[in-house]
């Protein structure tokens, strides 16, 4: 089962893009992040027509999540749970089933953060933006939990927003003061790995220099001035299933790329 992560950024911009990319890379399973769309104007019927299914919670003009599948879609649930107040259209789950056994899918585009205020210690303040995104990872950490404690094979793939560790960014220096790199995001993102979560791709490549966005000013992509903020976390079970996990790098360099690449997993399911 071919699984990929992949921020669109607008769909209906980049529906030609998409499209071409779902002839040629034949996914099982794309998780769709930010396609800019409400679900009613969501252009299905291009994907349709090549076999997948889709099921989108969307947003108007910006935000907006999707799970498109070749595998029939069970058990969907849109929202992530901790807040019924909050609009944000940023959580999408559904379960497949294929050759082996059943797997949860979570769809997330968490939120990026920024603006930053800093107190006069130069400590980050939990408010506004950045505050939401502190709230919001509280809430995917509660998720998280429950979808561990139910012991199946289940992953959160998505968009985190979220820069790992220095090897994870061509200049770390200039994302310090970065609500994708501070302290905090990244302590809230490594309490959700500890509760025993495999981060997919760091399982299988160490090495330096891998991102999955590339900014589309001051010629980052030219220059390889990226960062890798598009991840994979699995349950145990759904790691033990994993066979490989990579970055379609050379996808931003199609003609009107998003500004991320598809990050790939590939489960023995």
């Amino acid at each position: 089962m071919k699984i990929a992560t992949f921020n669109i950024n607008g769909i209906k911009a980049r529906l030609e893009t998409f499209t071409s990319w779902l002839e040629s890379a034949q996914p099982d399973v794309v998780l769709c992040q930010e396609i800019k769309s409400v679900d009613e104007a969501f252009p299905r019927q291009p994907i349709e027509d090549l076999g997948y299914n889709v099921e989108t919670h969307g947003q108007k003009g910006f935000n907006g999540v999707a799970i498109v599948s070749k595998l029939p879609l069970e058990d969907i649930s849109r929202g992530l749970p901790g807040d019924d107040s909050d609009e944000q259209a940023r959580w999408i789950e559904a379960t497949v089933v294929g050759d082996h056994t059943a797997v949860r899918l979570c769809g997330l585009y968490l939120p990026n953060g920024n603006p930053v205020d800093f107190d006069a210690d130069g400590q980050p303040i939990r408010d506004g933006k950045y505050g939401y995104k502190l709230d919001w990872m509280d809430r995917l950490h509660a998720r998280a939990k429950v979808l561990m404690a139910e012991e199946m094979p289940a992953l959160m793939g998505g968009d985190y927003n979220i820069i790992p560790q220095s090897e994870d960014a061509a200049n770390p220096k200039a994302w310090e003061k970065d609500a994708l790199f501070l302290p905090t995001s990244r302590q809230a993102f490594r309490a959700i790995l500890n509760e025993g979560f495999t981060e997919a791709f760091r399982a299988r490549t160490q090495a330096p220099g891998h991102y999955s966005f590339w900014d589309y000013q001051a010629n980052s992509w030219e220059r390889n001035n990226g960062i890798r903020i598009d991840h994979f976390l699995l349950t145990p079970q759904c790691a033990d299933l994993m066979t490989d996990c990579w970055i379609e790098r050379d996808v931003r360099a199609m003609t009107k790329p998003s500004d991320h690449v598809p990050v790939w997993i590939e489960l023995d399911a």
